[in-house]
């Protein structure tokens, strides 16, 4: 079977993967969903009001044909954005793929659809909530790195310097903690998905529709294997 034969099956089966399981498995967030993983994020990881990390990471890509410098990043090597948002089980909520690898975290952000709908007040954010112990009404919010703009909804942690108080540096120390959650997450995709680990020899276009499969499969394996732990569970308490 000839290569461009191959490639064309394995563009229509992730097209009808994410066509088929993208709306079960990575619906538009609702509010009882935000409410879940924020519930999550403060029992687990001790960030009360977190709904969400956010983090950009580099897919390594051939040079496209007469794109110029568009797709040359920092780290010297052409490359697409996967921006990801994740929960505090390691599970992708949103994705956005395809920026050019020159792009800034965030300038990626203010062109993305969450964005947009953050803005809008569209998200499904749910309303202010008090943080443990107090009475003042605060934002729910994303967290993201130092590249990300701080916004009412979207937290980033103070600039690292010598000058922050314990205050400060509690609260950095927190929100890193629970935003390494993001960076977890791409871990465990690279690991399973060796095929990221190298350039990828397709066009951007392709690149999409693969890397959104790939983020996709990454939902459906993490719930496969809490199903089988479950089951495990219960064949043990079963005997």
């Amino acid at each position: 079977m000839a290569h461009n034969t191959i490639g064309k099956i394995i563009y229509e089966t992730c097209n009808a993967i994410w066509d088929v399981f993208s709306s079960i498995h990575m619906p538009f967030p609702s509010t009882e969903l935000f409410e879940q993983i924020a519930y999550d994020f403060e029992k687990l990881w001790k960030f009360p009001n977190c709904i969400a990390c956010i983090e950009s990471k580099h897919i390594r890509i051939k040079c496209p044909n007469n794109s110029g410098s568009m797709f040359y990043n920092y780290k010297g090597y052409f490359s697409v954005h996967l921006q990801g948002v994740c929960d505090a089980k390691y599970k992708f909520i949103s994705v956005d793929i395809g920026a050019y690898g020159r792009q800034s975290d965030s300038g990626i952000f203010t062109e993305s659809n969450i964005f947009k709908n953050l803005e809008a007040k569209s998200f499904n954010v749910p309303n202010y909530r008090p943080l443990p112990n107090t009475t003042t009404p605060m934002p729910f919010v994303l967290l993201g790195d130092q590249g990300y703009p701080l916004k009412e909804y979207l937290l980033r942690p103070y600039p690292f310097d010598k000058n922050l108080d314990s205050a400060k540096e509690t609260f950095n120390y927190r929100l890193s903690k629970a935003r390494r959650m993001i960076e977890c997450t791409f871990g465990i995709l690279v690991s399973k998905w060796r095929c990221l680990k190298t350039e990828l020899q397709m066009n951007p276009e392709h690149v999409d529709i693969v890397i959104k499969t790939i983020c996709l499969l990454h939902i459906l394996s993490l719930i496969r294997r809490i199903d089988e732990t479950l089951l495990e569970q219960v064949r043990r308490d079963s005997l």
